[in-house]
């Protein structure tokens, strides 16, 4: 069974990867991460210019009963530089995705700027979506600024570029989104992000489980599955299909990474689960995912790829 995938010029081995903001903070979490032999590409953590503690803890939660998680991490990574430096001297025959963060679209221009004039071949991530940062709202959420940035950004930047977008809940943003993506030399786009701003009370103390934003965080796990599903559906009906779409949410089977396959992903992160189960996730999810395909009668991934049935 082949489970392959191809982002313009880069082949993946494998269609699973890790979602930025897990095992990949550290060179040995990310050195991690690229040893799996069933992981097709590494994702750094989202970089700010310089480094990042993030938002005071406890500011991460495993909710009962496996629904999922709420984080409040607020970026916290080593700096650009820490991370530009890993990928300048990293020899691996996998992709590896630099994903950046800005608290400013200053930030982000001079990183991509930086990573324009650098050696650096991999792929690049522009992260408009961080829900935990206090004080910053999700920039794709304003589309006239989004716009703004990625008119700027092509106007330098020829490596390939991609954009993590944040989840969308209306018809009509879907389409607002995707017709300011569809001017843009994209990549790919990344979705969806957790759902910012939930809230989970401990049923003992009658408290918040988290301390930063008081206790307002990011859900992620299979609480955000149905979401995520629809975000790529969406996006994969209205984008250019130059643009490759990365799904990623709700990921704790090899069943949901079909579900993401049939809504139209191209490559699948797992988030939630890879920080609860660890990297021994990635086998067990190829395995199960395979053996869904097998049954299913499909010989390649592609046969399934945005085969999604609707109801007539």
């Amino acid at each position: 069974m082949q489970l392959t995938a191809n982002i313009q010029n880069y082949h993946f081995d494998h269609i699973l990867l890790n979602a930025a903001g897990v095992m990949c903070q550290t060179t040995t979490e990310l050195d991690t991460v690229l040893a799996s032999d069933y992981t097709g590409a590494v994702v750094t953590k989202s970089a700010t210019p310089t480094l990042r503690e993030g938002n005071p803890e406890p500011r991460y939660f495993e909710i009962p009963n496996h629904l999922g998680t709420i984080n409040s991490m607020g970026l916290p990574n080593a700096g650009f530089d820490y991370y530009m430096s890993y990928v300048s001297e990293k020899q691996t025959t996998k992709p590896i995705f630099f994903s950046v963060a800005g608290l400013s679209k200053q930030d982000n221009l001079d990183m991509l700027h930086q990573l324009q004039d650098s050696d650096f071949k991999g792929l690049i991530e522009l992260n408009l979506s961080c829900p935990n940062v206090p004080g910053k709202p999700q920039t794709a959420y304003d589309f006239e600024t989004t716009e703004q940035i990625l008119s700027e950004v092509f106007t330098f930047f020829t490596k390939p570029l991609g954009v993590k977008l944040p989840p969308y809940f209306d018809i009509a943003h879907f389409d607002m989104i995707a017709d300011i993506l569809n001017k843009f030399p994209l990549a790919f786009v990344n979705t969806i992000n957790s759902i910012g701003n939930g809230l989970v009370i401990d049923e003992v103390t009658d408290t918040v489980v988290i301390k930063p934003k008081s206790g307002f965080g990011g859900i992620g796990g299979p609480l955000v599955k149905a979401t995520a599903l629809a975000n790529v559906r969406a996006l994969r009906q209205r984008l250019n299909s130059s643009i490759k779409i990365i799904g990623t949410g709700g990921v704790t089977t090899g069943r949901d990474v079909y579900e993401h396959i049939l809504c139209g992903a191209d490559l699948v992160e797992v988030g939630s689960q890879l920080a609860i189960e660890g990297i021994d996730v990635f086998e067990r999810l190829e395995k199960e995912l395979a053996d869904i395909l097998t049954e299913k009668g499909y010989t390649t991934l592609d046969d399934a790829r945005g085969q999604l049935k609707t109801i007539s």
